[in-house]
């Protein structure tokens, strides 16, 4: 485990993060879509290379958690920054409303089910994270759980409890934990949402259930505060991305994952002098022409 990698979107240990407070926005100095694009392809093609010595090296394994709210962009931002890696080397799974096999386990398994093995990506685009964010605010979602009767009334703090206990232990067995929360606002999501109702190619995004959870935006940064207070820890960070514009936000997610990724010590594997001794043979017998196999 190591200490995770600063960026000023980094959600503090210490219980002080403020979803009021945090931007949405680029700061003023931001730099200019052309510039955000152009260093994004630079952290994708990094990306690339380090992707390729992990998957060799074959003792870590990487699990990326993307939460938002709806139209903030996670789906397009997993397509931008993961789009130069090797489709062998990455997985990536989405997570709506649980089946009937996962209301028969507990909250944790389905996703446990899905994490990446050693030397891979996994992405998770939402996660475990939504049995304290959009199920707290629709508490109601409880009923279909099979929990014991009556539920905890301390259900929530109880929760956060699994969730640091379950990444404390995955990181100590190699997984390597960063947690993205997309950090779109109400009037930027509203504008969004115009665009798939008004752009046809769009159309397919739309869901009537968006503008009900909007109703209840207050609710979820609620949720949303609590729970990265709650889980924010060295070895499992969250980082509250602006998300309102597109280009700086996947420009730094990337960067936060390719210097997470630099910090591992992955490398290609090495080999015996005995071993290479071997392979000046094999080398010999493949050079001939026409030698016999």
């Amino acid at each position: 485990m190591f200490d995770p990698i600063f960026s000023p979107y980094l959600v503090p240990t210490d219980h002080s993060f403020s979803s009021d407070l945090a931007s949405t926005t680029p700061p003023t100095s931001a730099l200019s879509k052309k510039v955000c694009e152009k260093r994004l392809h630079k952290s994708i093609k990094k990306l690339d290379e380090l992707q390729r010595r992990l998957y060799a090296h074959d003792q870590y394994s990487v699990l990326l958690i993307f939460q938002a709210m709806d139209a903030a962009g996670k789906d397009g931002t997993i397509r931008a920054v993961m789009q130069g890696v090797n489709p062998a080397g990455c997985q990536v799974f989405s997570f709506k409303q649980p089946s009937h096999l996962e209301l028969d386990h507990d909250f944790l398994w389905r996703t446990t089910c899905r994490l990446p093995e050693r030397g891979r990506i996994g992405i998770f685009n939402r996660s475990y994270y939504e049995e304290v964010l959009v199920v707290r605010v629709h508490p109601e979602y409880l009923k279909t759980q099979k929990l014991p009767v009556p539920t905890s009334p301390h259900i929530w703090e109880e929760r956060y409890e699994s969730i640091r206990n379950h990444e404390l232990h995955l990181a100590r067995n190699g997984t390597i934990i960063v947690k993205f929360w997309l950090h779109v606002s109400k009037d930027e999501q509203r504008r969004r949402l115009l665009s798939r109702l008004t752009e046809p190619d769009k159309h397919w995004k739309f869901s009537q259930q968006d503008l009900q959870e909007r109703k209840l935006w207050k609710h979820y940064m609620v949720a949303y505060e609590s729970a990265v207070n709650a889980t924010s820890q060295p070895w499992a960070p969250w980082y509250a991305i602006p998300a309102d514009n597109k280009p700086f936000m996947r420009m730094c997610v990337a960067d936060i994952i390719t210097r997470t990724l630099e910090k591992l010590d992955v490398h290609y594997p090495t080999v015996s002098k005995a071993q290479r001794q071997t392979f000046a043979k094999f080398r010999k017998h493949l050079s001939r022409r026409n030698g016999s196999e």
